[in-house]
């Protein structure tokens, strides 16, 4: 029962410490206050504007036409495209235009010309070329005017062109029964996105978060202590629970914080950006393995980054012998961005039974297919299997590491921490 119950003491010692710490405290307000913003971005912007001053008042713009065969079309269509946009015509040179472009007169000028062959070529002009949706207008517009010069010219209808400007109907299907829709698909990669977004941070805030733990209390000798009164499977255990309690409250403060902002924000949360992000019908068995593949490469890559910080004796030299920590979770993820465009690509699916890398390539492939059961609990296995070897080897590793001092940053450290392993049996 005393084991356990230091075991316990080891949990609540790291959970504690780390929850009063100041970086978690930061960090916790500073996500608090990104989802705030996130969940009402659009009122945000509503408060200060879209656009400078002047066109958030409309777009003031005199066209330059030397055949006058133009503009007086481009006022009347634009009229219906955008009220914004005001069109003046005027007499004067090109070069008196710019100068009023230049002098404020106008937010832009805009040069157009009607080639023989029915062509408009155009050269638009103002100060800035941030504002891109009135220039889209313009470009539309034009594109419109043009159309109807050239169907002028071969005496086409008016149905005529409607038909020539119709775009053809494409729709997309599947054989088979199971797999997805467009808009499952869209649904899901959205999903999928947001977890592997958590799991990519999570993994790396938490797993660095171990290590500095581990070599911290080995750099205070503290360690020697330890390792005398709890064995090393219960202390490297111990600290990664203590940590992953710490990274569960800290998700569901984020996760109530979005919530909350979410049901009292004012934004419509429909279209644009939130269109990628509708899970009104995802699937709940995304979302479940979502959460166990979460769990599996945090105990994965929390177990080999404390092993990897026992070998360390300063702090300073902690970030080089976690590289591998860092090159493992970023090509998983890499290789998941990319499995949202390809899912079914050779190297996707190969990659995701590698359990360093099955928590996010096979999430992706789990939320983008229809993939039978044994699939997914497949690479669950496997990577069950590689935190306990990793968890068994990095135990020995790690009660020789924390006894290991000097100038102790290489992995050849491995062998030598081995070796006082089984020199303190």
């Amino acid at each position: 029962m005393l084991p356990l119950n230091r075991f316990g003491l080891i949990i609540a010692k790291t959970y504690v410490e780390k929850f009063k710490s100041k970086s978690f405290l930061i960090t916790t307000f500073l996500f608090m206050l990104a989802i705030v913003v996130g969940t009402n971005f659009q009122t945000i912007t509503d408060q200060f504007g879209s656009g400078s001053d002047r066109e958030s008042d409309g777009w003031n713009i005199v066209i330059y036409d030397e055949e006058g065969r133009i503009a007086a079309a481009v006022e009347q269509q634009l009229s219906i495209v955008n009220q914004d946009i005001t069109i003046e015509q005027s007499d004067a040179s090109l070069a008196d235009l710019e100068d009023q472009v230049a002098a404020g007169e106008y937010d832009a000028l805009l040069a157009v010309s009607l080639q023989d062959n029915g062509k408009i070529t155009a050269d638009y002009l103002s100060e800035s070329l941030t504002s891109r949706a009135f220039s889209t207008d313009l470009q539309l517009t034009l594109q419109t005017i043009q159309s109807n010069f050239v169907a002028t010219e071969l005496n086409l209808s008016a149905d005529e062109l409607a038909m020539l400007n119709m775009p053809v109907a494409f729709e997309q299907s599947s054989f088979s029964d199971t797999a997805k829709s467009e808009t499952e698909l869209n649904e899901a990669r959205g999903l999928v996105y947001i977890m592997i977004f958590a799991i990519y941070m999570s993994v790396l805030i938490y797993s660095m978060m171990i290590a500095t733990e581990v070599a911290t209390e080995k750099s205070s000798r503290v360690m020697e202590i330890l390792i005398s009164s709890v064995s090393p499977v219960q202390q490297i255990f111990a600290k990664i629970l203590g940590v992953g309690l710490l990274g569960l409250t800290q998700l569901a403060i984020w996760g109530t914080v979005g919530f909350a902002s979410v049901q009292l924000s004012s934004d419509s949360m429909e279209g644009g950006l939130y269109s990628l992000f509708d899970f009104s019908s995802s699937s709940i068995e995304t979302f479940l393995f979502g959460i166990v593949f979460f769990l599996l490469g945090y105990f994965l890559f929390a177990t080999l980054a404390a092993f990897l910080g026992s070998l360390v004796s300063r702090i300073e030299d902690l970030q080089q012998m976690l590289m591998p920590v860092t090159l493992l979770v970023v090509t998983g993820a890499m290789l998941s961005f990319y499995g949202l465009a390809d899912p079914e690509a050779s190297f996707v699916t190969i990659t995701s039974y590698i359990p360093f890398f099955s928590p996010l390539v096979m999430l992706t492939r789990v939320g983008m297919l229809n993939l039978p059961l044994w699939e997914p609990l497949l690479a669950i296995g496997l990577t069950v299997v590689t935190i306990i070897i990793l968890g068994w080897f990095g135990a020995k590793v790690y009660r020789g590491g924390v006894l290991m001092y000097g100038n102790s940053s290489s992995f050849k450290d491995i062998k030598k921490a081995l070796m006082i392993s089984k020199k303190e049996k």
